[in-house]
């Protein structure tokens, strides 16, 4: 099964309707699929607070909201995920390209690879890492359920070994 396709299907059975995401060569594929689909609105977007903005609004205005972002984001988006959608108690997907993991060519993407898990636990962001797509499909509509419950974010880890 393919990477991509496992993650959208898997956002198609959790009922994501809205997806904001910032440009990221790992995730285009996925991009593409959500920008095709007549049942999920697109908004890409060029820094993820930005994104998580829109998101919440989505979220107010009765819309199950995923952002698509590389993990070099993640440090931009501190403060939007501690002020709004953790004080709110708001849900959100984030299909987040773990860069800087085993496998990784660039090296600059090193320091924030490494910071990754502990920025998400710092702010008590559950996550997940799914190894394989068929991890993916099943994991992905079981996230959205855990953060529509916990009222919270909850980040899904895509290393480099996965795409």
């Amino acid at each position: 099964m393919d990477s991509s396709q496992a993650v959208y299907d898997g956002l198609k059975k959790a009922g994501i309707d809205f997806v904001v995401s910032v440009p990221c060569v790992n995730l285009g594929k996925l991009m593409e699929m959500v920008d095709c689909d007549p049942d999920i609105i697109h908004v890409p977007v060029t820094r993820e607070e930005e994104g998580f903005g829109i998101a919440a609004g989505a979220y107010l205005g009765g819309k199950k909201p995923a952002i698509l972002m590389q993990n070099s984001g993640l440090g931009n988006s501190v403060n939007v995920l501690a002020s709004l959608f953790k004080l709110y108690q708001f849900p959100i997907l984030m299909v987040i390209s773990h860069r800087g993991t085993e496998g990784e060519f660039m090296g600059a993407q090193i320091p924030m690879g490494e910071a990754t898990t502990g920025i998400l636990d710092t702010l008590e962001i559950a996550y997940i890492n799914p190894k394989t797509p068929e991890e993916a499909l099943k994991l992905v509509p079981e996230s959205w359920l855990l953060a529509e419950l916990a009222g919270s974010p909850l980040a899904i880890l895509l290393e480099i070994s996965f795409w």
